[in-house]
């Protein structure tokens, strides 16, 4: 009995592809609909899951649970160090030691949170090697600084406490200043200068090549082309930039604790006082963001006498900001793909519908020979099925090239996935079965008589 069904179902199922067939023109305008509205929601998936993966490659490259303490850098006076702009005589009493390493001493010890935290400062110069220059920036950090961004070696060793304490002239170079200066040696032991300083290489990071553009600003370095160097290091032989705000100070406000005053001070001419570029902080848990951030931001207000010179941002929490406002516009773009597949469908019931109104004697014909309502719903059936899988198939191969063709020209990450592929196909498939069943019911229930006898 199931054999018989197979055959006569199989038997419908062969009907249908030679109606299709017979219409060659008619099937593919039909299917075109299917064919596009699978392409756009390929295309617009593969579009979100790669700005989905490029942000979380960068927050792993701000770091997991940091909090970033950088210095507001405003124009000051030098007559009595208050700002160009402010006239009042309050205002100008006040006096910020700006970021320093006693900042990071104080956060360190009194803030149960920290899981680690690291010092930054950053120098632009050039890089001089074996008659070879570049420009490059030094930064000046700790230890911690490498646990916190996740920096792997690829050789060698970071610095020690003792190359810490001490202020060594040791550096741990990125992956691009290695193939620049130390092609064809092991830089390990290699010396390198750096302004006027010769540096010993103790240790190479490991490539990364993740694209960070745009977001240097919320703690995200270019690892691969940065030089490492303990922070003392950077401020006892390249710049200290408390001694020029010592300078420029001492005489109304007295010697701050922490200061160095041995060496000459240069000429402020940024107005930048602030002995670091960056403090990074990291905590131990994700919850722990925002309480820790507040503490942090009472403990600076009091240490900076209530001079507000120093911004405190969680990059994290910016960069998920964003991938919220990414995911809403992923959400807008896939439901307009989403409408494509539905008007697709829409089509397939207006000409399958248009279908049966011509082939009513068609109909007629085979139910007087004995088929059965089933026998003409199988058929109908299958002909808005068909449309819907093969459109489908098409667009899956179309929605993999636009989703490259998008990558390529417009330079944006997109990522196919076999899920986007798989969901795309069963909805094509849905939409034949949904949009095929109603016309496929009203053919089958033609009077045959009536439509033997129609014109």
């Amino acid at each position: 009995m199931f054999e018989k069904l197979y055959k006569r179902y199989i038997h419908d199922f062969y009907i249908a592809v030679d109606s299709l067939l017979d219409n060659k023109l008619k099937t593919v305008l039909t299917g075109l609909g299917i064919i596009f509205g699978v392409a756009a929601v390929i295309s617009m998936l593969a579009v979100g899951r790669g700005a989905k993966e490029e942000i979380l490659e960068q927050i792993k490259l701000v770091g997991v649970n940091n909090i970033v303490i950088s210095p507001i850098v405003e124009a000051r006076d030098e007559s009595d160090g208050s700002s160009s702009g402010n006239s009042n005589a309050e205002e100008k009493r006040k006096y910020s030691p700006g970021l320093t390493l006693e900042d990071v001493e104080t956060i360190k010890d009194y803030l149960p949170a920290v899981k680690s935290i690291s010092p930054e400062i950053a120098i632009n110069s050039f890089v001089t090697r074996g008659g070879f220059r570049e420009s490059s920036k030094i930064l000046g950090v700790s230890q911690a600084y490498f646990d916190i961004y996740n920096l792997k070696l690829e050789m060698g060793d970071i610095f020690n406490s003792y190359h810490e304490e001490n202020g060594i002239p040791v550096c741990v170079i990125g992956s691009n200043i290695r193939a620049k200066f130390f092609s064809k040696v092991n830089p390990i032991n290699q010396y390198i200068k750096f302004g006027n300083i010769w540096l010993k290489v103790i240790g190479v990071i490991e490539k990364s090549n993740v694209s960070v553009s745009g977001f240097e600003n919320a703690g995200v370095n270019v690892f691969n082309d940065n030089i490492y160097v303990p922070v003392k290091t950077l401020l006892m032989r390249l710049q200290n930039r408390a001694l020029i705000n010592t300078r420029t100070f001492t005489s109304q406000s007295g010697n701050f604790p922490g200061m160095a005053r041995s060496v000459t001070p240069k000429q402020n001419t940024e107005g930048n006082y602030h002995q670091l570029d960056r403090i990074i902080v990291q905590v131990y848990e994700t919850q722990q963001l925002s309480p820790a951030a507040e503490v942090l931001s009472r403990m600076m207000h009091r240490r900076h006498m209530q001079v507000k010179d120093y911004e405190i941002t969680i990059p994290e929490m910016l960069l998920k900001q964003e991938q919220r406002t990414k995911d809403v516009f992923n959400i807008v773009l896939g439901a307009i793909a989403s409408i494509a597949l539905i008007v697709g469908g829409i089509g397939i019931m207006n000409i399958m519908f248009a279908s049966v109104m011509e082939r009513i004697k068609e109909i007629g014909t085979r139910m007087a020979i004995g088929a059965k309502k089933t026998d003409i719903v199988v058929q109908f059936l299958s002909e808005a099925v068909l449309i819907s899988v093969t459109g489908g198939l098409i667009g899956v191969m179309l929605g993999i090239i636009l989703a490259e063709a998008i990558e390529k020209i417009f330079d944006i990450r997109t990522i196919v996935t076999l899920s986007s592929v798989m969901i795309a196909f069963v909805v094509s498939a849905s939409v034949g079965i949904i949009f095929g069943y109603s016309p496929a019911k009203r053919a089958s229930e033609k009077d045959p008589i009536e439509s033997l006898r129609y014109e």
